[in-house]
């Protein structure tokens, strides 16, 4: 069933891309019908070379093993292929391709999953070559693909003024504070393998360098850790309940309550309204950020029914190719609204002029298995037995908050992923890398 929906959404890319082409050129026919006949004399038509003379679905098949890089290469050799590569549909495709499989997402180059869809006579075959004042009213895919691609994104978005560049190199030589975060979330707890416990012995990735005299009345003073061998950060670590009932819970595969946070009540839309407690609330009040651990895991990670809605929506519009991603039941919708209210009423606690960054570490317990996983095809194209970063986007609520934020995957046996999300936090948070 899925290579059946993987060859629908080709078809209809590949429509799309030939009626285009019948329309750049249109005396294509003509010219390969029969090359023994003279072509009749069109100098104003453009005439297609050896690489535009190939099938439709060939050109198509050869633009899916390029990068995005080389796809818009392409586009610069000629008019036409200018034209073919900004076709919607195709960057449609390939976002819903590639997405599922990107380690990492944030609230620049979260993917508009709202966007208004286009159909294939609103494609880029409805217009001439140089004629861009219809597309203006479309969506633009190839921008948001860009955009959100780990391998483009740095190059998309805008460098920072030479003025800044100043700035910080003399905010450098100024010794900074501690920076400190607060730490929690159900991965830290329904994983097999703990993500704290990794983290505290792997001085090749994190070395610990202490243990500050700082205390809070219920949490303790965090651990700190070394970035870099040179940027210390401080991490207070927040667990529902004591560890006996989390490891009892973790065994026998149950929900525990959690005494970080009280149920107030809901809102007008049924939504629960959580307070923290008040050693939580006095944790909110001194740190920098906030670092929730999401369990990636299928079956275990919940996922809210406004996620589910708006995201299905968007996906059943246009099914991804990447049918084998496991999906997560629907039956456990309570506690993925439950993860969104606890992550807003942390967010809210504390005050602050500036919004403070959230970093989410979509984390499993280890990396896929090759017996998992098949050898021989793309990676692209594996099946990936964890949620998609974008897809914890969504279930978290995160495209609503006004706090900068990003989901990396990370793996806890091997800490993969860690680095790089620890250096967007401490970037947030003006610690010059």
């Amino acid at each position: 069933m899925a290579g059946e929906n993987q060859q629908l959404n080709e078809s209809v890319v590949i429509r799309s891309l030939r009626r285009f082409r019948d329309r750049y050129f249109t005396n294509s026919r003509t010219v390969f019908k029969d090359d023994s006949k003279p072509v009749e004399d069109t100098v104003e038509e453009p005439q297609p070379g050896f690489l535009d003379s190939l099938p439709v679905d060939v050109q198509f098949q050869i633009m899916t093993f390029l990068s995005p890089s080389d796809i818009c290469r392409l586009g610069a050799t000629s008019q036409y292929w200018r034209a073919m590569v900004r076709d919607p549909l195709l960057w449609r495709y390939f976002l819903l391709r590639d997405m599922p499989h990107w380690p990492s997402i944030d609230h620049l180059s979260m993917p508009q999953l709202d966007a208004p869809l286009i159909s294939e006579d609103e494609s880029v075959d409805d217009r001439e070559e140089g004629e861009d004042k219809g597309m203006e009213s479309k969506f633009d895919y190839m921008s948001e693909y860009l955009k959100g691609c780990p391998s483009c994104r740095q190059r998309w978005l805008p460098s920072r003024p030479a003025y800044e560049v100043v700035t910080s190199f003399l905010q450098s030589l100024v010794p900074s504070s501690e920076p400190r975060y607060a730490m929690f979330g159900p991965g830290m707890e329904q994983l097999d393998v703990s993500l704290v416990t990794r983290l505290m012995h792997a001085p090749d990735v994190l070395p610990v360098s202490g243990t500050p005299h700082r205390q809070i009345n219920g949490i303790g003073s965090g651990i700190s850790y070394l970035f870099n061998n040179q940027h210390r950060f401080n991490i207070l670590t927040l667990y529902s309940t004591n560890r006996a009932e989390r490891e009892r819970a973790r065994v026998q595969q149950q929900s525990i309550g959690n005494k970080l946070f009280t149920l107030v009540g809901t809102n007008e839309s049924g939504h629960p309204i959580y307070s923290p407690a008040p050693q939580v609330q006095q944790v909110c009040q001194v740190v920098d950020g906030f670092i929730y651990v999401a369990n990636a895991e299928p079956g275990k990670g919940k996922t809210s029914a406004a996620a589910v809605s708006h995201h299905a929506h968007w996906l059943l519009s246009f099914k991804s190719p990447a049918q084998d991603i496991c999906m997560e039941p629907m039956s456990s919708i309570g506690e993925g609204e439950s993860e969104v209210a606890q992550i807003r009423a942390v967010l809210s606690s504390g005050g602050g002029s500036a919004p403070r960054p959230l970093l989410v570490l979509s984390c499993v317990s280890r990396e896929e298995s090759e017996a998992t996983t098949l050898q021989a095809a793309p990676r692209r194209n594996r099946a990936r037995c964890r949620t998609p970063c974008v897809d914890m986007a969504m279930r978290l609520g995160l495209p609503q908050l006004a706090n900068p934020w990003m989901v990396q995957d990370t793996v806890a046996e091997s800490l993969s992923g860690l680095l790089d999300g620890i250096s967007w936090l401490l970037r947030c948070s003006g610690v010059k890398l």
